[in-house]
């Protein structure tokens, strides 16, 4: 006769290999990364950074207006980017925040040119009045170029811990990103653009690559120099945000003509007003989804 078995034994012997199993899987947990709570933190980061890089100070009433649209809200992506591609090739925030508050200067410079009446003609900008609705076209303009001009003096003498020769080489990214074969290629293509009925999905994407892409992926680049990548890692990030920045213009024109004012922060359906190219226009928007998808 076979003897009986145990029952606390056998409970006992199972339990433990419960518990075992239990520990083995949450061991083998990947972490994972909130995204959405990376961006808030580096937000916030950046907001502080660019309220005390531009104070108000004289004269009172151009620094009013560059702070206006400044610090008017916003995703910070642009320097979110900068300071991630510095922390991913092992530096920090701190040597990466000049620079990134320096993009987030330039595009916002852009920004208000672009709202300005002789460009969209816009009235609102993140929720706001546009800028030279509340200062009048003429100090716009100014607070823009006063912008620009300063985010290159900014990480010039903000920038800490880092090679003068890396510094200098940001500078230079910077400018040739933003320049007559960057951002602003891309913006005299797209008013050149306005209108005209046989354009090809060659000409918009040169487009949106210049006026878009170029400041994104220079952000990249920016953070990558300054947190000692080399030349490599520079250019495979900079390929990568390429196909981001990209991206990242279809799905503007997407939501351009699918959201409301309320919704974008800025006025909703201007592109098809201004008859801009967008991949909504040339493709639709199921098409131009899909590109998203694929």
């Amino acid at each position: 006769m076979s003897a009986l078995v145990n029952p606390v034994t056998t409970w006992s012997q199972t339990s433990s290999v419960k518990d075992f199993q239990e520990e083995t899987k949450s061991s083998e947990k990947i972490p994972t990364f909130d995204f959405k709570k990376y961006m808030l933190e580096k937000a916030n980061s950046v907001n502080k950074a660019l309220e005390d890089a531009v104070s108000l100070r004289d004269p009172l009433k151009i620094h009013e207006s560059m702070r206006y649209s400044l610090l008017a809200g916003g995703k910070r992506v642009r320097p979110m980017l900068c300071i991630a591609a510095c922390e991913l090739v092992g530096g920090d925030e701190s040597t990466a925040m000049p620079a990134a508050c320096a993009v987030e200067m330039i595009h916002t410079m852009s920004l208000m040119h672009d709202d300005l009446p002789c460009m969209d003609n816009d009235d609102l900008r993140r929720g706001k009045p546009t800028n030279h609705k509340i200062y009048g076209e003429d100090v716009a303009v100014l607070a823009g170029d006063a912008l620009l001009a300063f985010s290159f003096e900014h990480i010039a003498i903000a920038t800490k811990g880092v090679s003068s020769e890396r510094i200098v080489r940001v500078i230079g990214e910077l400018a040739k990103c933003i320049g007559s074969e960057g951002l602003v290629a891309g913006q005299v293509v797209d008013i050149c653009s306005e209108g005209m009925t046989e354009v090809g999905l060659d000409h918009l994407e040169f487009i949106h690559l210049h006026k878009t892409a170029a400041l994104l992926e220079g952000s990249v680049v920016l953070g990558a120099i300054l947190g000692g990548a080399n030349d490599d890692e520079v250019e495979n990030l900079e390929n990568l945000q390429e196909i981001l920045g990209f991206l990242f213009q279809v799905v503007d024109d997407i939501l351009d003509v699918t959201k409301s004012s309320q919704e974008l922060g800025k006025t909703a359906g201007k592109d098809l007003v201004a008859d801009k190219t967008t991949y909504p226009k040339l493709l639709g928007i199921e098409k131009s989804r899909s590109l998203l998808r694929n």
